[in-house]
């Protein structure tokens, strides 16, 4: 595609006055926007909203991206960008124009992003230049760690977007520190919650648990592909030597849908790791929610399934130095082991010893966010 003129953006507003059919837009590149946004898209579709797609194909694989799609009930991408890695700034420059494009050809009334990838920052800032009305999913998060691209990017959305919906009253009181004007902030809950729910019933058919012989709660389950962990080898071998530690301690098998990156990044660093560690190729969201409920204890560096541990009720060891969801923390359902192999052993028994002491509670809504937020949009725009 080839970049938007500045006699194109101009005509732009000409045309959405007069324009009828005002839409919504979703952007969004990663799995974990698909899982967030799909509760949004289907309440547009439950009440008959205009929407359309923008799928960047940040993170890329084509059978699973059809899985997810298909697992959630969702319609095709009107636009997929297959932009795929890259440099941060290469990355993000190359979606950002090709999505202002799109923006000029399709005038929608609101842009709406989810979270803290390269894509929530170009979509959002394709939208604010052509004075389009952005709406960030999930805002005010907060981990206080600057050397996190991620953090770097929800701030600046954040302070770009016209209607910021935060997931809990701590990202609400985030946002007024900073001195965001209240009248933009919204309350709603995490779409987290909803997905959860509304596909917890239909994960329960998923034979994955049968197909790798698990039983319940007879299995660790691990996820890493933050950066700052698989891209530095010290760091991804303390994390693997730590899951090796617990699956002597515990002679449980450790299941590891192996992330593209981290990977990659054994290969590359030669890592070791020991056959009790079983690793698998990603799987769809409804094989992975089925594994997640039935974990005893998931390890992970994802700030999402921080989330959905806590609303499952699952055990969470966060393999991380600083978490953006504090709440998760409370009650000891969570707990922050950051890479130290000693420090996730000790973690992992800490929850076994302790299991039962854990005051469950979810600070995340009651699983009507998408509602709320759509009631929200539609009265404003």
């Amino acid at each position: 595609m080839g970049q938007t003129s500045r006699y194109d953006t101009i005509i732009y507003w000409d045309m959405m006055k007069n324009t009828k059919n005002k839409q919504i837009c979703f952007v969004f590149g990663t799995r974990p926007e698909i899982v967030k946004m799909a509760p949004v898209i289907h309440e547009c579709i439950k009440r008959k909203v205009p929407f359309f797609v923008l799928h960047t194909h940040q993170h890329y694989s084509e059978n699973l991206d059809k899985v997810f799609f298909k697992d959630l009930n969702l319609p095709s991408a009107k636009y997929n960008l297959q932009t795929g890695s890259g440099s941060h700034g290469g990355q993000t420059g190359k979606m950002l124009i090709e999505i202002e494009e799109i923006l000029v050809k399709e005038k929608p009334s609101i842009v709406l992003v989810q979270g803290d990838t390269n894509t929530v920052l170009a979509g959002a800032l394709a939208a604010v230049k052509l004075h389009i009305p952005v709406g960030h999913i999930e805002a005010g998060l907060r981990s206080y760690d600057r050397q996190m691209p991620e953090e770097l990017n929800r701030v600046m959305v954040d302070h770009i977007s016209d209607f910021l919906f935060t997931p809990t009253k701590d990202s609400k009181n985030n946002l007024i520190k900073e001195n965001i004007s209240t009248k933009k902030i919204f309350l709603v809950g995490n779409t987290v919650v909803d997905a959860v729910m509304q596909n917890t019933k239909t994960a329960r058919a998923s034979r994955i648990l049968k197909k790798m012989e698990l039983s319940p709660k007879g299995y660790f389950l691990v996820t890493a592909h933050r950066q700052e962990n698989v891209d530095d080898k010290a760091r991804f071998q303390s994390v693997l030597n730590g899951l090796m530690l617990i699956t002597q301690k515990y002679s449980m098998p450790v299941i590891f849908p192996i992330h593209p990156r981290a990977s990659k990044m054994i290969k590359y660093f030669g890592l070791h790791v020991d056959n009790a560690i079983k690793f698998i190729e990603p799987v769809g969201y409804l094989d992975f929610l089925q594994l997640s409920s039935n974990a005893r204890i998931v390890l992970t560096d994802s700030g999402g399934l921080q989330e959905e541990a806590s609303i499952l009720r699952v055990p969470c060891v966060t393999l991380r130095d600083n978490t953006e969801r504090p709440e998760t923390l409370v009650g000891g359902g969570n707990r922050i082991a950051g890479v130290s192999q000693k420090r996730i052993l000790k973690c992992v028994q800490e929850i076994m010893d302790n299991e039962h002491s854990i005051k469950w509670g979810s600070p995340f809504g009651k699983g009507d966010a998408s509602q709320k937020m759509l009631d929200i949009i539609l009265k404003h725009i």
